[in-house]
């Protein structure tokens, strides 16, 4: 940390950045609500471009073409033509240049004069960007500056600053960065001209951004090839400010990290005046701009170390406050105290890729996930660990489907991935657990590079590497297919499922392949039995649960092209490039419909074309090779009871949306908005779901095995029965309004228990970890499994606990039942020898007492 007299001799060094016209806080019109696609890449080994762009085009549906943009850290020298040496202490300077003509005067004006210049390098790009479809404006020429301040500018900026104490790196960062300023102001920002900008100037980082989407960057810029240990990856959706320039664009920089950002914020006024105070002046306009000049200024001009910074950003509150240690409280407090008026308030998730050289942190390269206190972002981590000091990467998202894409992308080329995470969760912003945000950090260990995942309190996040991963490789070229015993599908999972505890991959893939052969004959059979291995926990010996699913994607796809070609009377099959032209009998044939190459939304998307194929009168759809397309089961109408969907693959937002009767299971985890004003029906998710499930809802049953992240079922009515089997992260059924649990009324069942990959059922340290549980609540109920009382009165907010009757046994049976029936969660494993008041608490609003007493004194009155 800095001497508080180099602080703010170096601030007050930048008092001539002021603007000639001062400061201008924009006056932030009204524009469509944010919904960004983001996407964070941290990997212990340098991967291509190309992974990060199947990403994006993932995610293309949060765009708008008004802005897109990359980040990289920890590159390849020899791609850009330098010797690792220059590149580990070389500022790379990129120049993004909107008129190639006032290149020489630029580099006249603010390279030479400042820097000894080791190496430059003309940014690669196609020859015409109208051949990139959408692309519509120019990108800017990009040249790269491989430079070192000069001595004798460093001496002159120390002697004129009185920055003697300090170190040479501070005195170099401090001009390289007011250089840019300076750049900035005279050729993009203050004047109106907009012929030249700096887009990033950390040692061993670039950043490329353009009026586009973020894939069109790397198609553009020819990234498909470039290889780093970071990435970031922005799709903009403007919300507020003038955003729709290349300038304007994500990410933004501090000195050594560049900031993505999904949402925005309503104190941008604040902030601007917090760092107005201290000679820090936003030049693009935009929220996401301060936050990295935020960042940058309690990081490295500060000092605060990440924990520190982080609080400084997203304060922690209320009931989480009070749960952190004494020493914490006080050290939060002060920060809070000092930089409250420079926190973002308002929705939003941060991505940042940091370039931290050895000379300053142990950590070579950095990926920061951080979410703000009040959740109202969507964000899920990731992390896939091959070995305890083996290759390793982690993700952090707008949506899973993202991080999905980039490991099936991966895993395609390099044989020591695959395509399924270890480990996949959502953050609960300030939170005293681990404080909401979380860290992948790249450096080097006995000579090899390693990543490890910390929370915001530094403890690491580890998954589990007892079991081998399987290398990925084409599983129907692997020997002749075993030859299973003719079982129905139950006992032929449990007689499979015996056997894994035993037996090789190699072993198991024989197997598998039978069973797809064998869905020539016995589809439904095949298909049963492979929603069992997916869907259930269960112990699995020397095989890694996560590598197990990757194979039982390929042994579906085998399953299905078995069946689309020995064409069972009882299938149908489909996909975007083969609609049905046989004739069929929709009502008895089940249609297996590939989802690859439909929209994700839209006129032409998959959702769009269900509820046409409904109409022709199919009733079962299994759907495989999901990818984020969004609004599935929403649209088919009223009396759908007796449709179902089977959906395979990382499905997207506002599935079950609307839902009146139909059925759908979901195999595997679902994202945001699920459920919302769903009606009637069943929606059985066979992992965790994301933000806001059941908004609105009015009826129907859901089925979670893991967890929701924050507020499911706000604004729910009328007769909704949820069962969730995990736990939620905050605001869990606020504003619930689902009138009496025992008279037809509506009620969440929260069992609080983690399923281990090996099938354990473990309780979780709390059973519900926020405060604002049944906020504002007037109707319905929460039973909550808590045997040992762990919940109390200061996590509710409208609601209190009451005596878990007979009647509302019997109210939550049939529930707990049909959850055992899709999980094997049995009954008497929660309830564990005890009676079902000893082990579940019923919480029920306040407000219907208060309601009843003041409708009874009106009565009264009158």
């Amino acid at each position: 940390m800095l001497q508080n007299l180099l602080i703010d001799e170096i601030l007050n060094s930048r008092k001539t950045l002021m603007p000639e016209n001062g400061i201008e806080i924009f006056n932030r019109e009204q524009a469509a609500e944010g919904g960004c696609g983001v996407i964070g890449i941290a990997c212990s080994e340098q991967i291509a471009g190309r992974h990060l762009l199947q990403s994006l085009i993932q995610m293309r549906n949060r765009g708008n073409g008004k802005g897109g943009g990359i980040a990289a850290v920890g590159l390849i020298a020899e791609e850009f033509g330098v010797d690792q040496q220059i590149l580990d202490e070389d500022y790379l300077l990129t120049i993004a240049y909107l008129d190639p003509k006032i290149r020489s005067k630029v580099e006249s004006e603010f390279v030479t004069p400042n820097f000894l210049v080791d190496h430059i390098r003309e940014q690669p790009h196609i020859q015409d960007h109208l051949s990139i479809d959408g692309l519509e404006i120019q990108p800017p020429a990009v040249v790269h500056y491989f430079v070192r301040v000069k001595p004798d500018q460093a001496d002159k900026f120390r002697a004129e600053n009185n920055l003697q104490e300090a170190s040479q790196r501070t005195i170099e960062d401090e001009i390289v960065y007011q250089n840019t300023f300076q750049l900035n102001s005279r050729y993009y920002a203050s004047t109106g001209e907009t012929s030249a900008f700096v887009l990033s100037h950390g040692k061993n980082m670039l950043v490329l951004k353009m009026v586009g989407y973020g894939d069109d960057v790397i198609r553009y810029y020819q990234l498909e090839e470039l290889h780093a240990h970071i990435w970031i990856g922005h799709h903009r959706y403007p919300t507020k400010g003038r955003v729709w320039h290349p300038g304007g664009a994500h990410p933004f920089i501090g000195m050594n990290e560049a900031l993505v950002h999904n949402g925005d914020f309503a104190n941008y006024a604040s902030v601007t005046e917090f760092l107005a105070q201290r000679n820090i002046f936003p030049l693009f306009l935009t929220d996401t701009e301060v936050s990295v000049q935020v960042f940058d200024l309690l990081h490295r001009i500060y000092g605060y170390p990440l924990e520190y910074v982080i609080e400084s950003l997203a304060p922690t509150t209320e009931r989480d406050y009070m749960q952190l240690p004494d020493e914490k409280r006080q050290i939060y407090g002060m920060l809070q105290s000092t930089h409250i008026h420079g926190s973002p308030d308002g929705p939003w998730f941060f991505l940042i890729a940091q370039s931290a050289p050895k000379d300053i942190t142990t950590e070579a390269f950095r990926l920061i996930g951080i979410t703000d206190t009040s959740m109202l972002r969507p964000q899920v981590f990731a992390l896939q660990r091959i070995s305890q000091d083996g290759p390793a990467i982690g993700f952090a998202a707008s949506e899973k489907q993202g991080i999905d894409a980039a490991l099936e992308s991966l895993s395609s080329e390099d044989s020591r991935f695959w395509s399924r995470a270890d480990k996949y969760w959502n953050a609960r912003g300030g939170s005293y657990t681990d404080g909401g945000a979380f860290s992948f950090s790249v450096k080097k260990v006995t000579g090899k590079n390693q990543l490890t995942c910390t929370n915001k309190f530094g403890e690491e996040i580890l998954v589990e590497t007892y079991q081998a991963p399987y290398s990925n490789q084409n599983l129907a070229e692997q020997g002749l297919p075993g030859i299973l015993p003719d079982f129905p599908s139950s006992e032929l999972f449990d007689w499979l499922k015996n056997g894994l505890t035993s037996w090789t991959y190699e072993q198991l893939i024989t197997q598998l392949n039978g069973l797809a052969q064998s869905a020539a004959e016995k589809p439904v059979r095949a298909i049963e039995v492979l929603n069992y291995l997916m869907d259930r926990r269960y112990p699995t010996g020397s095989l890694r649960r996560s590598s197990l699913l990757s194979i039982y994607d390929q042994i579906l796809d085998q399953v299905t092209c078995v069946i689309r070609d020995s064409a069972p009377t009882q299938f149908a099959y489909m996909d975007v490039a083969s609609p049905i032209v046989n004739s069929f009998d929709p009502e008895s044939e089940t249609l297996i419909l590939d989802a690859r190459g439909f929209a994700i939304e839209g006129p032409d998307s998959l959702a769009t074309n269900l509820v046409n194929l409904y109409k022709t009168g199919f009733r079962h759809f299994i759907i495989t090779k999901v990818r984020g397309h969004r609004f599935l089961g929403n649209g088919l109408g009223t009396g759908t009871t007796g449709v179902k969907l089977d959906i395979y693959g990382s499905s997207g937002d506002y599935l079950a949306s609307g839902l009146d009767g139909c059925e759908i299971q979901v195999h595997g985890s679902a994202q945001d908005q699920l459920c919302q004003i769903m009606k009637s029906g069943k929606l059985v998710v066979h992992g965790d779901v994301g933000q806001t499930f059941g908004y609105a809802a009015k009826g129907g049953e859901v089925y979670i095995l893991g967890n929701a992240a924050g507020r499911p079922m706000i604004n729910a009515v009328g007769k909704p029965r949820v069962v969730i089997n995990g736990t939620c992260l905050d605001y869990l059924a606020e504003s619930f309004m689902a009138g009496d649990p025992l008279n037809g009324g509506g009620f969440v069942i929260l069992n609080g228990i983690e399923i281990q990959s090996q099938g354990q059922i473990n309780d979780l340290p709390d059973p519900y970890p926020g405060g604002n549980l049944f906020s504002l609540a007037s109707g319905g109920a929460i039973y909550i499994r808590d045997p040992q009382k762990k919940l109390s009165n200061d996590q509710l907010n409208g609601g209190e606990f009451s005596q878990l009757t007979e009647s509302d046994w019997e109210a939550m049976k049939p529930y707990l039942e049909e959850n055992e029936r899709q999980f094997g969660i049995k009954i008497n494993d929660l309830l564990n020898n005890r009676s079902p008041s000893e082990v579940y608490r019923k919480i029920q609003p306040i407000a219907v007492r208060a309601l009843q007493a003041e409708e009874a004194w009106v009565k009264k009155k009158h």
